[in-house]
């Protein structure tokens, strides 16, 4: 069996949870729960992944890497893993669930093997390189019976649970705007897989744009049209990104990710007919903006005018992402989150390609 490279030369990058990895390295020895196969140990599978799985429970049993340096840290993390070079020896019997944390490109590949070894899925976003691809991925895993579900772990921000809150109660009332920027200021761009693989998952519309469609859909419902603008200012992959969503609800999504913003603008503006939630900062990034900290237990403003009140924020964090994987793993809980989501996202990702392209509107049908 012949399977790609499981980490490309830099390996993902750690940019979802911003914490420097195997920050619980060394706890697997006295953890008893589901047996995890992590694909890649890279900056996602390590930094990520890894310490997601072991604060909930989980067992990483098998690694997948031929980085001699990435296994002497999974030996180290992990006493009694076993280190695979193959994908043969990873999914043979013994495991529990297989994570997938390797380059976008080599996404759709793994989780096949997976799913033909007949074992439980978590991949990472995006679940692959195009809409076709990730349907074709996901139809694969359901002819073979098999649980498959995509690591959207910002539905569990802080930012994005407190949001859904004031939704449900509808404290905002009808939205008609909803604003997320992802934007970071570094004129020296990093050397990394990210940066450089153009075609193969590299830059931030398939990176952090993935990310910021999901969040707008699990709000605001599927997207009828999409505008995009695309550009690669400082590194081979694009690292300017906005995007333009109309939802067939009526609300307009605006979002934005850039490598190359000096002034990055507030993290989420909500605009609705009794009022508006603003969030400034977001997870220690410098902006113009992180003075109007809401003060510790908030997360946001709620407001109307020269009214500004704090709001609570929503208890919860990207660990019960894992809890809900235990309970569909172990306990037959519902997927945490459903595969054809990410098959929706990929959808939006490609018209925003063709939106950039072509300078047109795309239709979603």
């Amino acid at each position: 069996m012949a399977h790609a490279h499981p980490e490309g030369p830099d390996a993902r990058p750690a940019d979802d949870l911003g914490t420097r990895p195997g920050d619980d390295g060394g706890r697997a020895a006295s953890v008893t729960g589901p047996r995890v196969a992590l694909v890649g140990y890279g900056s996602a599978g390590r930094g990520i992944h890894a310490r997601l799985l072991t604060a909930t429970g989980f067992r990483i049993a098998r690694v997948l890497t031929r980085s001699p340096e990435r296994a002497a840290e999974a030996r180290a993390d992990h006493p009694g893993v076993e280190v695979h070079a193959d994908l043969d020896g990873l999914l043979a019997p013994g495991v529990d669930v297989v994570v997938v944390a390797s380059p976008t490109g080599n996404h759709a590949e793994h989780v096949r093997a997976a799913v033909d070894a007949g074992l439980p899925v978590v991949v990472d976003k995006p679940l692959a390189l195009d809409a076709a691809e990730a349907e074709e991925t996901v139809r694969h895993a359901e002819r073979a019976g098999v649980p498959l579900t995509v690591f959207q772990n910002r539905r569990w921000d802080d930012e994005q649970r407190t949001l859904r809150r004031l939704l449900a109660e509808d404290a905002l009332g009808t939205v008609h705007r909803f604003e997320r920027r992802w934007e970071r200021w570094r004129p020296v761009p990093k050397d990394r897989w990210r940066e450089n693989a153009v075609g193969q998952g590299g830059g931030l519309l398939l990176d952090l744009g993935a990310h910021l469609v999901d969040s707008a859909t699990q709000l605001f419902g599927p997207v009828a049209s999409v505008r995009a603008e695309i550009r690669n200012l400082t590194t081979p992959a694009d690292d300017d990104v906005f995007l333009a969503l109309e939802h067939a609800g009526g609300t307009v999504s605006h979002l934005w990710a850039g490598a190359l913003v000096g002034a990055p603008g507030p993290r989420t503006r909500v605009l609705g007919s009794r009022g508006a939630y603003l969030v400034t900062s977001f997870e220690g990034e410098p902006t113009p903006f992180s003075a109007l900290d809401p003060g510790q237990g908030n997360e946001g403003w709620l407001v109307r005018g020269d009214e500004a009140v704090p709001v609570p924020r929503e208890p919860g964090g990207h660990e019960d992402f894992y809890r809900a994987v235990d309970a569909w793993v172990t306990g037959g809980g519902e997927v945490p989150v459903d595969p054809w989501d990410a098959v929706r996202t990929a959808r939006v990702l490609d018209a925003a390609r063709r939106s950039a392209a072509e300078r047109s509107t795309v239709l979603l049908g």
